[in-house]
């Protein structure tokens, strides 16, 4: 199976990485975080994906905390809110990144969402941060095929590095033409909540007697087979958040799974895939 992939200057990156979405929320839970995300370095799982937005920066202290000696053995990912993304207001917002993940500099820096600020004036900024050294290449989040399509136009915009979006079995809405075109343009597409959230969604996915019977049968967790069936896209890598080192290692496990023909067909036929464009699924 496909389960690395090259990706903002790294050869042969393992196609699923961790998540920090929720955490540095709870201090009793500090140090379970920083044990699980230096579990998954212990893993191979190099990605790490933060934000400021994530408990106010608390996510980004987190890492920083892991990190610690580590730095060089990972991919650090983190993004800036679209009303800090202006040409003097980003790269203020990525100082104050670069400061709680203790680190001087991202390899890759994302805009979480698009906002009012004008696309060109947001590349201008990435680009400065590009040439002080703070930032390695830059990409988006939440993006849909209309978005990219302006960014493309933008001068500088085919350096895009990655759209980051929700995708998993029971939001698939990217298949139809959102996936494709990052496809053709060689952009790989981070894969956020790959397991769904949580509530109804979620719920659904676990206890589905198709995925389940699949899952059973092959030896592994629901939530294994669902991350081998998020990264069987070429050009998609997932990040699911693991706060414990148990599921992040399980996680990691997930990268060794292979899906036969016929057991993707089933999952197809349980949850299909769209026939139609649907508006990109944001959480």
């Amino acid at each position: 199976m496909r389960n690395t992939i090259n990706f903002a200057g790294f050869n042969d990156l393992p196609v699923i990485g961790q998540g920090t979405w929720y955490m540095g929320e709870n201090p009793a839970q500090r140090a379970g975080e920083v044990a699980a995300l230096q579990a998954g370095l212990e893993c191979g799982l190099q990605l790490i994906d933060t934000a400021e937005m994530y408990a106010d920066g608390g996510a980004e202290e987190v890492v920083g905390q892991a990190l610690l000696g580590r730095r060089d053995r990972a991919l650090l990912v983190s993004k800036v809110y679209p009303w800090n993304a202006g040409e003097v207001d980003t790269i203020e917002a990525c100082e104050r990144s670069l400061r709680r993940l203790q680190t001087d500099y991202l390899d890759l820096y994302l805009l979480h969402w698009r906002g009012n600020i004008p696309l060109e004036e947001t590349l201008r900024a990435m680009e400065h941060l590009q040439q002080q050294g703070k930032i390695r290449h830059w990409g988006v989040s939440n993006f849909d095929t209309d978005d990219m399509a302006e960014l493309w136009d933008e001068p500088g915009g085919n350096q895009c590095a990655t759209n980051q979006v929700l995708y998993h079995l029971a939001s698939r809405g990217i298949e139809f033409d959102l996936l494709p075109v990052c496809q053709q343009r060689g952009v790989p597409v981070m894969a956020y909540c790959p397991l769904a959230q949580a509530g109804r969604l979620r719920d659904a996915l676990f206890t589905d007697a198709v995925l389940n019977q699949i899952a059973q049968q092959k030896g592994i967790s629901v939530a294994q087979l669902l991350l081998a069936w998020v990264v069987r896209q070429p050009g998609v890598i997932a990040i699911p958040k693991a706060s414990s080192v148990v599921h992040v290692q399980e996680n990691a496990a997930a990268l060794e799974v292979e899906l036969t023909d016929e057991e993707l067909q089933l999952i197809d036929r349980a949850w299909p895939a769209p026939q139609h464009k649907l508006p990109l699924d944001i959480v």
